[in-house]
């Protein structure tokens, strides 16, 4: 099944989604005890009736507002009931088995670094896009398993708002962005989205322009966390396999070379501008 990045490999079963069945069938109960049907709670949450429906189905990870909008409309007794159920919630919820151990550690790091040169990376894709890697999985997933990846990645995402003192950085070649995956209209969403995170004050984001002769990340993707006892580790995958990396000579030649990249990819200033251009190019 697939990581948090790209459509993954096949070295393990993602974890059950009890969990989220378990929030959606409570969310389910307290409106059926106020009387309102999905059609008719949607719009008072601000969401639409069919999110909310997969919601209810487990199929989608509850947006943290969605908590504090219910208690308008349901009442605190219910809040107070939906909010111990959130608690019992995990972002790894459909996550590969062989991916946990890395996704465990970047709950608890200072610092998260990611270079990409396959996939935009997981936490900066927006839902179009990620749907467009799933529908290209090889061998294809069924309904239920493609639900629970979009569910599980998008949840992953909420690091980047959970966690606001930790720096997270990206590097991402810019033939990812001239690539077009999945058509017009998804990297539309895509320019769209890297515009709005990059503006969050605790993620940089560079593009690795399409020519740099001295490029340093000829050895592919990599992921760097430094954990909150300021020790680094990484982490590479591809094709069904991972290498979770803590040896500490071997995560410190990888921050050189990450370090190297920072500095030969556009500012993000500069990437932002990129974007912009790209943007009104569509």
């Amino acid at each position: 099944m697939a990581s948090d990045n790209g459509g993954g490999g096949q070295c393990g079963e993602p974890e059950s989604s009890d969990s989220l069945k378990t929030f959606g069938a409570v969310l389910k109960a307290l409106r059926d005890e106020a009387h309102l049907t999905q059609e008719q709670f949607a719009p008072r949450v601000q969401y639409s009736a069919a999110y909310i429906a997969k919601i209810e189905q487990g199929k989608r990870f509850p947006p943290r507002d969605l908590l504090d909008r219910s208690e308008e409309v349901l009442g605190p007794a219910a809040a107070r009931v939906l909010a111990a159920a959130a608690r019992s919630l995990t972002r790894k919820v459909g996550l590969a088995s062989w991916f946990l151990q890395w996704a465990a550690i970047e709950e608890g790091t200072t610092s998260l670094y990611a270079y990409e040169c396959r996939v935009i990376p997981g936490l900066l894709q927006p839902e179009p896009y990620i749907h467009a890697l799933f529908e290209r999985h090889l061998p294809p997933l069924t309904q239920d398993q493609f639900e629970r990846q979009v569910a599980a990645r998008l949840a992953r995402q909420q690091l980047l708002i959970d966690r606001p003192n930790t720096s997270f950085s990206f590097v991402i070649e810019q033939a990812l962005l001239e690539r077009r995956l999945g058509g017009a209209q998804v990297t539309v969403a895509l320019l769209d989205h890297l515009l709005l995170v990059g503006r969050y004050r605790n993620v940089e984001i560079q593009v690795m322009p399409l020519v740099q002769e001295d490029h340093a990340g000829f050895e592919g993707e990599m992921y760097l966390a430094e954990t909150a006892d300021h020790r680094w580790a990484g982490y590479v995958e591809g094709h069904g396999s991972s290498m979770l990396i803590t040896d500490a000579e071997a995560a410190s030649f990888m921050l050189q070379r990450y370090g190297k990249m920072r500095s030969q990819a556009l500012s993000h200033q500069d990437t932002t501008s990129l974007l912009e251009q790209m943007r009104g190019e569509r």
